[in-house]
């Protein structure tokens, strides 16, 4: 059996606590209070008592961290270097129409770069974890990204923007991405879930995943397994991505070169060819 670090373990640990009171919550999910912070952009009181639960699970193990939250924002601690990224539910719209496709996201950076990411899917009770130069795992299994090659056999995922959450560029944008992969591509899957997109990419469920316009919560844990998984994970242009960048893309390694051409625009020729 693969030994999680002590950090691992705190951060499993609230996860799975948290991921409990979801369950319960999810099989009353019509009797849930929902208010709306904006048009198809929920926040439920199951979402609020989640991230309640996280950090203060978290803040026993870690009293002196920082906290990045998804409702909550910045909260500094006595070590602003450690900073605890948490989205307590990923998939709020799947969770209020009873769609089982959510999970909590947890990412711990120090001085800006992640080390540490736990993302758990309480209904399979799914564990995807990994710490900066340790791999990434499933529960107890070691993940590795999909070894596919051929455009034409690649299944992506990736995220739409909301009906009127996003301006009128970032629709365009996405449209444009689209089209320039979709018809090369064996499938295009949107499931609401961007923590979980970069989960099965890093497990090679998925050969690669992009969106725009994300925030650190959604990725954070997201991107260290993947690159833990030996995958890539850049801008949509190339550059290596940090938290805060516009555009996100992560694949495996034959694809993600034949993914930059398709996504600028270029032929695939010589090698990279399909």
């Amino acid at each position: 059996m693969t030994r999680r670090s002590a950090l691992i373990n705190v951060m499993a640990r609230a996860a799975e606590r948290t991921g409990r009171a979801l369950i319960r919550d999810f099989g009353e999910v019509e009797q849930l209070q929902v208010s709306r912070k904006g048009p198809a952009d929920f926040v439920s009181a199951a979402d609020i008592k989640a991230e309640r639960m996280v950090r203060q699970e978290l803040q026993r193990a870690r009293p002196e961290y920082s906290f990045l939250l998804e409702e909550g924002g910045r909260i500094d601690g006595a070590d602003k270097q450690h900073v605890w990224i948490v989205d307590p539910l990923d998939g709020t719209t799947n969770f209020l129409h009873g769609l089982p496709h959510f999970c909590i996201s947890i990412g711990l950076a120090r001085d800006d770069e992640v080390i540490a990411g736990v993302i758990y899917d309480p209904l399979k009770d799914e564990l995807f974890w990994a710490e900066k130069n340790a791999g990434a795992y499933l529960n107890d299994r070691r993940l590795r990204v999909s070894a596919r090659k051929q455009l034409d056999d690649a299944l992506l995922a990736t995220g739409i923007p909301f009906r009127l959450h996003e301006g009128k560029p970032v629709k365009e944008k996405f449209i444009d991405q689209l089209q320039s992969v979709m018809g090369r591509l064996a499938g295009v899957r949107r499931f609401g879930s961007a923590a979980l997109d970069l989960a099965y990419v890093a497990a090679g469920r998925y050969d690669g995943y992009w969106e725009n316009g994300l925030h650190p919560w959604d990725v954070a844990a997201g991107i260290l397994i993947v690159r833990e998984a030996g995958g890539f994970v850049t801008e949509i242009g190339g550059r290596r991505y940090e938290l805060g960048s516009p555009d996100i893309l992560a694949t495996n390694d034959g694809l993600h070169e034949p993914l930059l051409r398709l996504f600028a625009g270029k032929p695939q020729t010589g090698r990279l060819a399909d």
